[in-house]
Formats: C-alpha cells, sequence, structure tokens
C-alpha cells in the first residue's frame, strides 16, 4: 500500500476515480474513506491539476462547479492536514488571507449573533435587528472586490500555464455567493416579518458559501498559484489590486521581490504579438483594429487636437453628421459658418482653459433624438491635449426599459 500512497501517478488516478464516481451518484462516506485509505497526502496543486485534466477530457465545468462542495466535503480532512502557509507581509496572497480572516471576523462576530437574536425576537423587536443585518450586508458586499481581484488579476495568469478550468469553476461559486448576498440584501431591505425564516435561511446560506470560499481560496487556490505563478507575475498582480480596491481592510505594505529587476510597471497579463501593433497602458492593438473598433461604436466620434486642428473622426456605417476626409487637417473653426464660429470658439476655449470639463447638446433630427457632447482631453498631469466630440442618437436608449441581463 506505502508503494501506491508514494506513486504520485497513481495517487492522481485514484483521486480521478473517486471525482468521477462522485459524478456517479456513489455515496461521499464510501470515498471519503477511500481517500483517506489511498491518497490522504494530496497536494492542493495537484487537486486543481486533477481537475483541468477531467475538464480537458470532456467533463462539463459545471459538472464539476455542480459537485464542487462534493469533493471538498471529500477532501477537506485531508487538506485541512496541510500546514497553514505563511505569505510575506504585503504580498497579494497575504493580502487575499488577511481579507479572509476579515470577512471571517465580520461573519462569525457580527452577523451571526445577529442573525440568532432575530430567529429569537418578537415581530416587534424584528425592525432594529433587520436594519443592523442589513448594514453588515452592505460591508460584507466588500467581498465582491476581493473575488474581483482573484478572478480579474490572478485567473490570466493561470490560464497562461493551461490551468483554466478550476479557475472557471471557482468563478462560477464566486458568482453564486454574489446571487445569494444580493438574494439575503433584497430580503433585508424589503423585509416583511412573514418572510423572516426566508431571510434567515438565505443569510445562513450565504455566510456558509463564504466560509466554504475562504477555505477553497486558503487550502487549494492560493498554494496553487503560489507553487505556478513567478515574482514577476505576483508583482504585476500587486501593482493592479488598487484599480479594484480591496475587501474590508487596507493592504499592508512591505513586500518587495527577492530579485530587484523585476517586471515593469505595465502589467504584460498575455503574450501577445507586437510586432507592428501599438502599445497602450491597458493593451496592444494594430491599427487596423483601432479603426474598427472606432467604425464599430454605436457613436460618431472626432477629435481635434490642442491646436484647433481636426486629427481624426470615425466612419460609422451611419453617421448621424457627414464627415469628408478633406476636413483633416483643417483648423476647426474653419470647418464651421461664420455665424455659428464664435459658439464653437468659445465651447473650445472653456474645455482648454479647465472652466468645464464637457459640454453638453441635444437636438430632435426627425425620427432621431441626438446627444452631442464635448469632452476635454488631458494629459495626466492635467495640460490640455484637445477637444473629442462624440455624437449618438438617443432615442433607442431612452425606449428601454426593465432588466435584460446577459444570462437571459
Amino acid at each position: 500500500m506505502s508503494e501506491l500512497i508514494n506513486n504520485r501517478e497513481m495517487r492522481q488516478k485514484v483521486v480521478k476515480e473517486i471525482i468521477l464516481e462522485l459524478h456517479q451518484g456513489k455515496p461521499v462516506h464510501e470515498l471519503k474513506a477511500k481517500f483517506n485509505e489511498v491518497v490522504k497526502d494530496l497536494e492542493a496543486a495537484e487537486l486543481a491539476l486533477i481537475e483541468q485534466s477531467l475538464i480537458n477530457e470532456g467533463l462539463p465545468v459545471q459538472e464539476v462547479q455542480r459537485l464542487c462542495d462534493v469533493h471538498a466535503a471529500v477532501f477537506r480532512e485531508g487538506l485541512e492536514k496541510n500546514p497553514q502557509l505563511v505569505y510575506p507581509i504585503g504580498h497579494p496572497a497575504e493580502i487575499f488571507t488577511s481579507e479572509n480572516k476579515a470577512l471571517s471576523e465580520l461573519m462569525e462576530e457580527e452577523i451571526r449573533p445577529i442573525l440568532t437574536g432575530l430567529q429569537q425576537a418578537s415581530p416587534q423587536n424584528d425592525k432594529a435587528l433587520v436594519l443592523n443585518l442589513l448594514e453588515k450586508l452592505n460591508l460584507l458586499w466588500d467581498v465582491d472586490k476581493h473575488y474581483r481581484r482573484k478572478e480579474d488579476l490572478v485567473f490570466p495568469f493561470l490560464e497562461k500555464y493551461e490551468i483554466s478550468g478550476p479557475p472557471k469553476v471557482m468563478w462560477g461559486a464566486d458568482d453564486q455567493i454574489r446571487t445569494l448576498l444580493k438574494e439575503t440584501k433584497k430580503l433585508a431591505t424589503e423585509y416583511q416579518p412573514t418572510r423572516k425564516q426566508e431571510l434567515l435561511t438565505k443569510a445562513e446560506e450565504t455566510l456558509a458559501q463564504i466560509d466554504e470560499m475562504i477555505f477553497k481560496e486558503e487550502k487549494i487556490f492560493l498554494p496553487m498559484a503560489m507553487e505556478t505563478l513567478t515574482e514577476d507575475e505576483w508583482v504585476q498582480i500587486l501593482q493592479s489590486g488598487d484599480e479594484i480596491g480591496y475587501c474590508l481592510v487596507e493592504p499592508k505594505k512591505g513586500w518587495k521581490p527577492v530579485r530587484e529587476a523585476v517586471a515593469g510597471s505595465a502589467p504584460k497579463i498575455a503574450d501577445v504579438e507586437t510586432e507592428g501593433n501599438i502599445k497602450f497602458s491597458t493593451g496592444v492593438l494594430s491599427p487596423r483594429e483601432i479603426e474598427l473598433i472606432f467604425n464599430h461604436l454605436p457613436i460618431d466620434a472626432t477629435f481635434v487636437d490642442k491646436n484647433g486642428v481636426v486629427k481624426f473622426f470615425s466612419a460609422t456605417k451611419d453617421r448621424i453628421f457627414p464627415r469628408a476626409k478633406t476636413i483633416i487637417g483643417r483648423k476647426v473653426e474653419n470647418c464651421h459658418p461664420p455665424a455659428s464660429v464664435h459658439i464653437v470658439e468659445k465651447i473650445v476655449e472653456d474645455l482648454k482653459s479647465g472652466k468645464k470639463d464637457h459640454e453638453d447638446f441635444w437636438i430632435k433630427m426627425g425620427e432621431k433624438f441626438v446627444y452631442i457632447r464635448y469632452f476635454a482631453v488631458r494629459e495626466e498631469d492635467g495640460s490640455f491635449a484637445g477637444v473629442v466630440e462624440v455624437t449618438q442618437d438617443i432615442k433607442p436608449i431612452q425606449a428601454i426599459t426593465g432588466e435584460k441581463r446577459i444570462a437571459d
């Protein structure tokens, strides 16, 4: 038996068999015993790679996600025996664990006592408790930032190493938590005494799922990420964290890479062919792609530089105000009738001086309701770089009612 336990390839084969048997409906207690007997020393990274292998072999991501909690129940005992990893102060992994600690404290020390009190309270005393609960649930919504940093900053790097299945499963679980939390907040906001038990049940389910995600992150996800990602990649994750924000606690500073020569400040999330392309701080595009993007936006755009010279206009299929290529290189005041040129000059002057950042107009043109906006374009230091005019028919937007979600 010891030979089997020490054989990593065989151990992974057994774990795959266990997961497949779970999906076929075999009782958890039977498989838990099998797991503890044969593969109790499974490492977190191995479990994630095994799930990736199953997905590569055709097991749907949704099916892995559906039984993800069952997997965790089977493997929890073994994973709990793994030592708690300690990360350098200020490292992105340490920030994630500090936020998890704050989330656990909020749930255990503040939210669960309110739920207990609400369970026992008479209808006359419900209102104050529910208002207190809603306040704490609004704080708990900070978990969205925690999940977004994980999804937007860490997952892309894992995908570079062809680890895409486990992140998709985890993202699906994150979204389930978001949905549960929104539903709980809605029940609290629109509280009715007749729905007290529904609120309590939904709240407990939400807390349980967040607890479960904390376990998965600290015992599976973060150890796997630490084993996989390079120091340069963690630097880029750290540099981008402020753009999304943090959950409940401000991150401690102090982590510095062991190596001095690490990746620059501009994150390179994916390997993109850059020859002949234009590099932006947020990506890389070819000149043709830039042109196509402008031509497919539901707006007309025209750019006038800081010297008042028309430099660009988009050629959308149905422009509201026609443009001829002969305007490129002309002074903007020469592109308007003499009777209205003073108005254009005043708009540009207000934007250039900083008196205004934008100026808006709206007019009816036949069946269209045209919204015309002028925006000052400024450099990072605030200096004036030009004006962009954006025009759009907003009548179809005004007709929108209700909701249409991406899932619909």
